[in-house]
């Protein structure tokens, strides 16, 4: 990670704080206005009628992006026993839901960023860091990321997840929808790899076919319901399931309106304080490191303690051990001497004799 690209004391002066806030200031206002998304975009539709568990995606995923491989192999299923996200390194996963199946089978559902038509990340983002493109992705910039994390805030989906590995250069993880692959005309490397076809890329208005025709053909396999068809406006990640959504933590309940047309008035006055935000984070990182400070002292004087308090308990038993084994020696030595002497006194007796 380049720990040079955003040192924020170089936008605590006054004229780099003009040069970049104002621009910045005007490219939110403009972000904030409704958009309607790329209806003709690209998009994933996810069966989960037709997933097995057997984590190929994740794997495929995790090579096609060169993160850092995982401590247990993909092959292994105890990752089922807890649900997970995307985290540091990890941008899907795969996770099992017991027992909820039509017929009390378990269900797989594959977890990562939906990629809305109308992204709420990139309406509640000041800096413009995320950006929907039309080739169905939302796009995300590191170079301007301040990491307020009002992203994963705004996303309904609570996906957008952070690594922190450097103060000045925080770095959102999440899927990308594979776009520098699909640029090249290839697939996204989840898609190519599921051995179940359970993945089916393509234009948006071509998977929405496919899901109808579906539920038309097998209504006793599917509910009727395109889950991100309509959901927050639409996203260009979507499913099919045989179960209530609800039950594959897909929420149902958050309706079809766009997040940006309930946020937009209110982030409309964002830009103002953006020239506070670089005052603000570094106070918030001063903050932080007065409380490791604290907290390394606390931890020091506690393991000074600590040793101190073995190096007691450890005098205290080598004297014991020393107590007892003079003891046992002296236990001895008088055998010894007793049996020494009792001997002697037989062989006197015998030569007596």
């Amino acid at each position: 990670m380049d720990k040079s690209r955003r040192q924020f004391l170089k936008i605590l002066t006054g004229t780099t704080v003009a040069a970049t806030v104002v621009p910045k200031a005007a490219e939110a206002a403009s972000a904030n206005k409704h958009f309607e998304g790329y209806p003709d975009g690209l998009g994933v539709l996810h069966d989960t009628t037709r997933c097995i568990g057997c984590r190929q995606c994740e794997e495929a995923c995790n090579k096609v992006n060169d993160l850092p491989k995982p401590e247990k192999p993909f092959s292994d299923k105890f990752v089922f026993e807890q649900k997970r996200r995307s985290e540091t390194g990890v941008f899907t996963v795969v996770n099992r839901y017991d027992g909820v199946g039509p017929n009390g089978e378990d269900v797989f559902r594959k977890f990562q960023c939906n990629h809305c038509l109308e992204p709420a990340c990139g309406n509640a983002c000041f800096v413009n860091a995320f950006k929907k493109t039309k080739e169905g992705a939302v796009t995300y910039d590191a170079s301007v990321c301040v990491g307020c994390r009002f992203c994963l805030l705004a996303c309904p989906w609570s996906l957008p997840a952070y690594e922190y590995d450097n103060a000045y250069s925080p770095v959102v993880v999440r899927c990308t929808l594979c776009r520098p692959r699909v640029l090249e005309g290839k697939l996204p490397g989840c898609v190519e790899a599921c051995p179940m076809e359970a993945l089916t890329f393509g234009k948006r208005e071509d998977l929405l076919k496919i899901a109808r025709d579906r539920i038309k053909k097998h209504p006793d396999r599917y509910i009727d319901h395109i889950f991100g068809e309509n959901e927050i406006g639409g996203t260009s990640w979507m499913y099919l399931s045989a179960v209530d959504f609800n039950k594959l933590e897909l929420n149902t309940n958050v309706g079809t309106t766009p997040t940006p047309k309930f946020t937009a008035g209110a982030l409309g006055a964002v830009p103002m304080i953006v020239g506070l935000w670089p005052v603000f984070l570094t106070g918030v990182w001063a903050m932080n490191k007065r409380k490791e400070k604290i907290a390394a002292d606390e931890k020091a004087t506690a393991v000074a303690a600590a040793v101190e308090q073995a190096n007691a308990e450890a005098d205290e038993k080598l004297k014991a051990a020393q107590e007892k084994a003079n003891k046992a020696k002296e236990k001895a030595i008088d055998a010894a001497v007793k049996k020494a002497l009792k001997d002697a006194e037989k062989a006197l007796a015998e030569e007596k004799a």
